[in-house]
């Protein structure tokens, strides 16, 4: 009888374990992105995230949803996914501090998250993977600050600060980031903004405010992304203001692109999305298993992985955007944009 007993307890083991087996071979993984006002979720992050989860865990199932910079729909799409049963969700949060709950709810139910490009400060999410977000706002300050010294900008001289949304807690790093880099660098901040949903629009208001107000005291601009530097560069010109002070951006869009090539921008970050996407992928199979992912630091008293980016402007921008591949001339270098990737020997 207790041989009988112990072979029923193993054969149900047995099943057991051949059950996770079978479930993390056909796990459900969701990714779960804020907003649309950048093209970077659908062009890059999602297409790498769902490639490499296609490698590590092939029968795996992958949903894909987008916020549109609404917190409440986000929740909604959680929920949903949960429901659908996601042992995993890669969130990119639209609302930072909303997102707390949503990690409690998972957490509750045995789901495991990992916080992806904005961090997730007052509730510690399973893993955060991301590029340094403090890194850029610093490395694009000091970029545009060494630039301006180089031009011959006097100290003294006056400078606009466009940050990205105030509930964004990695729009809240780079801010911290470009605080730092202007506190020692002779110029001052003539006006700040924190750009609600990253809205280039509005990015662009604020900046027309800005030059009317300011005029010709204003010698540059140290914007979060580019999004809000495309919004400023559009409200010089139309404002009529020739050349455009140095703009700075960050997430190396197509757009940012041609106008750092046409000189209308000065820098911008090249980050490319597919390498954190895939790093996340790995995160969440390593989870799905029950592994314990390997963690760089700890950014919230959560385990992290940060990636360092490049700060790409002129000098750099063929060897750094087109040599590694990132985007093609053909992509790029169109219509008006054409005759300055020549003068840059981007293209012949």
């Amino acid at each position: 009888m207790k041989y009988r007993n112990l072979m029923m307890a193993s054969v149900a083991f047995g099943l057991a374990f051949a059950g996770v087996a079978r479930a993390d071979d056909a796990a459900t993984v969701a990714f779960l992105m804020p907003d649309q006002a950048s093209t970077r979720y659908e062009q890059h992050d999602f297409p790498g995230f769902k490639a490499e989860m296609a490698k590590l865990c092939a029968k795996c199932t992958v949903i894909y949803q987008n916020a549109n910079a609404d917190a409440s729909l986000q929740q909604q799409q959680f929920n949903s996914v949960i429901t659908q049963g996601a042992k995993v969700i890669v969130l990119d949060p639209v609302d930072s501090a909303a997102a707390a709950g949503l990690v409690e709810i998972a957490h509750s139910q045995g789901v495991k998250v990992v916080a992806y490009d904005r961090p997730i400060p007052s509730q510690p999410a399973d893993f955060y993977i991301s590029f340094d977000n403090e890194g850029i706002g610093y490395a694009i300050t000091k970029s545009l600050v060494d630039h301006l010294k180089k031009t011959g900008v006097p100290e003294g001289s006056g400078l606009l600060e466009i940050n990205g949304s105030p509930t964004d807690a990695a729009a809240g790093l780079i801010r911290d980031g470009i605080h730092r880099g202007l506190k020692d660098s002779g110029y001052k901040t003539l006006a700040e903004y924190d750009t609600p949903e990253w809205a280039p629009p509005k990015a662009q208001e604020w900046a027309a405010g800005q030059i009317t107000r300011f005029g010709n005291q204003i010698k540059g601009v140290v914007a979060a992304n580019d999004g809000t530097g495309g919004g400023a560069i559009a409200a010089f010109k139309a404002a009529g203001v020739k050349p455009v002070p140095p703009v700075t951006g960050n997430d190396a869009t197509i757009a940012a692109l041609q106008l750092i090539i046409s000189g209308d921008q000065y820098n911008t970050i090249s980050k490319p999305s597919e390498i954190v996407a895939a790093a996340a992928a790995k995160v969440a199979v390593q989870l799905i298993k029950g592994e314990k992912p390997e963690a760089k630091t700890t950014l919230y008293n959560t385990p992290s992985q940060l990636f360092i980016p490049a700060v790409v402007t002129q000098e750099n921008i063929k060897a750094e955007i087109f040599d590694k591949k990132i985007q093609t001339p053909e992509e790029v270098c169109t219509g008006e944009y054409a005759a300055d990737c020549k003068k840059l020997g981007i293209i012949k």
